[in-house]
Protein backbone atom coordinates (compact mmCIF):
# COMPACT_ATOMS: atom_id res chain seq x y z
CA UNK A 1 0.00 0.00 0.00
CA UNK A 2 1.69 3.48 -1.05
CA UNK A 3 1.17 6.36 1.71
CA UNK A 4 2.27 9.83 1.27
CA UNK A 5 2.49 12.65 3.67
CA UNK A 6 4.36 15.95 3.63
CA UNK A 7 6.55 16.71 6.31
CA UNK A 8 8.29 20.00 6.22
CA UNK A 9 8.25 23.18 4.65
CA UNK A 10 11.18 24.79 4.07
CA UNK A 11 12.26 27.00 1.82
CA UNK A 12 10.84 29.57 -0.75
CA UNK A 13 10.59 29.11 -4.21
CA UNK A 14 7.50 30.90 -7.04
CA UNK A 15 4.58 30.17 -9.09
CA UNK A 16 3.08 32.90 -11.28
CA UNK A 17 3.58 35.96 -9.84
CA UNK A 18 3.44 34.83 -6.10
CA UNK A 19 6.10 33.56 -3.85
CA UNK A 20 5.32 29.49 -3.12
CA UNK A 21 7.05 27.85 -0.98
CA UNK A 22 9.57 24.50 -1.12
CA UNK A 23 7.70 21.60 0.30
CA UNK A 24 8.62 18.36 2.26
CA UNK A 25 7.02 15.09 0.39
CA UNK A 26 7.34 11.39 1.54
CA UNK A 27 6.09 8.33 -0.39
CA UNK A 28 6.13 4.58 0.84
CA UNK A 29 6.11 2.30 -1.95
CA UNK A 30 7.62 -1.46 -2.08
CA UNK A 31 10.83 -2.55 -3.97
CA UNK A 32 11.79 -0.30 -6.65
CA UNK A 33 14.91 1.56 -6.12
CA UNK A 34 12.88 4.46 -7.54
CA UNK A 35 10.11 6.62 -6.97
CA UNK A 36 7.82 6.58 -10.68
CA UNK A 37 8.11 10.06 -11.66
CA UNK A 38 4.37 10.00 -12.33
CA UNK A 39 3.58 9.76 -8.34
CA UNK A 40 6.58 12.43 -7.79
CA UNK A 41 4.42 14.65 -9.96
CA UNK A 42 1.27 13.74 -8.50
CA UNK A 43 2.34 14.56 -4.94
CA UNK A 44 4.61 17.58 -5.26
CA UNK A 45 1.43 19.14 -6.95
CA UNK A 46 -0.35 18.23 -3.76
CA UNK A 47 1.50 19.38 -1.65
CA UNK A 48 2.23 22.40 -3.40
CA UNK A 49 -1.43 23.24 -3.76
CA UNK A 50 -1.63 22.64 0.09
CA UNK A 51 0.98 25.23 0.86
CA UNK A 52 -0.12 27.83 -1.71
CA UNK A 53 -3.95 27.47 -2.24
CA UNK A 54 -3.37 27.43 -6.05
CA UNK A 55 -3.42 24.32 -8.59
CA UNK A 56 -0.50 23.95 -11.38
CA UNK A 57 -2.20 23.78 -14.67
CA UNK A 58 0.45 20.73 -14.79
CA UNK A 59 3.73 19.22 -12.91
CA UNK A 60 5.42 16.74 -14.72
CA UNK A 61 8.82 14.62 -14.32
CA UNK A 62 10.30 13.02 -17.05
CA UNK A 63 12.61 10.57 -14.50
CA UNK A 64 12.15 8.66 -12.04
CA UNK A 65 13.11 9.86 -8.37
CA UNK A 66 16.14 7.43 -7.72
CA UNK A 67 15.81 6.04 -3.77
CA UNK A 68 19.47 7.63 -2.78
CA UNK A 69 19.96 10.47 -0.56
CA UNK A 70 20.53 13.80 -2.54
CA UNK A 71 19.56 12.34 -6.05
CA UNK A 72 18.13 14.82 -7.57
CA UNK A 73 15.43 15.32 -10.80
CA UNK A 74 14.07 17.90 -12.79
CA UNK A 75 10.01 18.49 -13.27
CA UNK A 76 8.02 21.30 -15.42
CA UNK A 77 5.83 23.17 -13.74
CA UNK A 78 2.91 25.18 -15.74
CA UNK A 79 1.16 28.33 -14.74
CA UNK A 80 -0.79 30.16 -17.16
CA UNK A 81 1.23 31.32 -20.30
CA UNK A 82 4.51 30.29 -17.68
CA UNK A 83 6.84 27.13 -17.12
CA UNK A 84 8.88 26.94 -14.18
CA UNK A 85 11.64 24.39 -13.88
CA UNK A 86 11.44 22.26 -10.44
CA UNK A 87 14.05 20.42 -8.77
CA UNK A 88 13.34 17.67 -6.77
CA UNK A 89 15.95 16.24 -4.23
CA UNK A 90 15.99 13.02 -2.11
CA UNK A 91 16.27 13.59 1.22
CA UNK A 92 16.00 10.37 3.10
CA UNK A 93 15.26 7.19 2.40
CA UNK A 94 14.27 4.10 5.25
CA UNK A 95 13.33 1.23 3.70
CA UNK A 96 10.39 1.64 1.20
CA UNK A 97 9.99 5.87 2.39
CA UNK A 98 11.35 8.14 -0.03
CA UNK A 99 11.25 11.78 1.31
CA UNK A 100 12.15 14.62 -0.90
CA UNK A 101 12.34 18.43 -1.36
CA UNK A 102 10.75 20.82 -4.14
CA UNK A 103 12.35 23.67 -5.21
CA UNK A 104 10.46 25.55 -7.74
CA UNK A 105 12.48 28.13 -9.81
CA UNK A 106 12.00 31.66 -9.00
CA UNK A 107 11.79 32.45 -12.21
CA UNK A 108 9.77 31.11 -15.58
CA UNK A 109 12.15 29.40 -18.36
Amino acid sequence: MRQVHSDRITAVAALGALPLLLAGCSFSFGGPAAVPADDVAEQSSAELTEVVGQTPDSFTCSEDLPAEVGAEIRCDLVDGADTYGVTITTTSVDDSNVDWDIQVDQTPR
